[in-house]
């Protein structure tokens, strides 16, 4: 399947991927780690999509989208750890002062998972960040031991496929999700 990873600047592809059904509705639109948590509580319905919007118009973009023949399949967020709530996260530890970025939510599209589409949001996002300047990548993603996910709570990614992209294990956490221990998984770009 041939996969088209590029920033995440075209917003209706965004939410597409991370936005709801319906407008009103309160979702994530992978803002829960980019904002601060007043802010985070205080965006609301539309508002939250006007914040993605501004996003998608800034340097640099929220992410990067995966597209299977033009269609937007998976969306990563990957942004400097510095601008994220992972830069006072207490259970994600820092493991030096490396001015690292980011990788923390991967989003396939029903009908598209089991093709690859979350290796090449990883590979993509590592080469959104490397053109940035990024001296290396974190992910947090979830130690799950080869264990079911339950999909809504797999956005992290899973271990394993950020070890095939060449990350190692740099540290451990005290964060759980649905259960699995997360770790903190690094790729040095220097």
């Amino acid at each position: 399947m041939p996969l088209d990873v590029r920033p995440a600047t075209a917003y209706d592809d965004v939410r597409a991927l991370v936005g709801p059904k319906s407008p009103a509705a309160n979702v994530c639109w992978c803002l829960s780690y980019r904002l601060p948590s007043k802010l985070n509580k205080e965006l609301r319905g539309p508002a939250r999509g006007e914040y993605v919007a501004g996003l998608c118009r800034e340097e640099p973009p929220p992410g990067v989208l995966a597209y299977e023949n033009g269609e937007p399949v998976g969306w990563a967020a990957v942004a400097p750890r510095a601008n994220t709530s992972f830069a006072r996260n207490r259970k994600i530890p820092h493991v030096d002062d490396v001015p690292v970025w980011s990788l923390w939510c991967i989003r396939v599209r029903p009908g598209h998972r089991k093709k690859g589409v979350s290796h090449a949001l990883i590979a993509g996002a590592v080469e959104f960040a490397r053109e940035r300047g990024a001296p290396a990548v974190e992910a947090y993603p979830l130690d799950n031991l080869g264990a079911r996910v339950d999909l809504t709570m797999a956005y992290p990614g899973l271990r394993r496929n950020f070890e095939r992209a060449g990350f190692v294990h740099a540290a451990d956490t005290t964060s759980v999700l649905a259960g699995h221990p997360r770790v903190l998984m690094r790729l040095d770009l220097r």
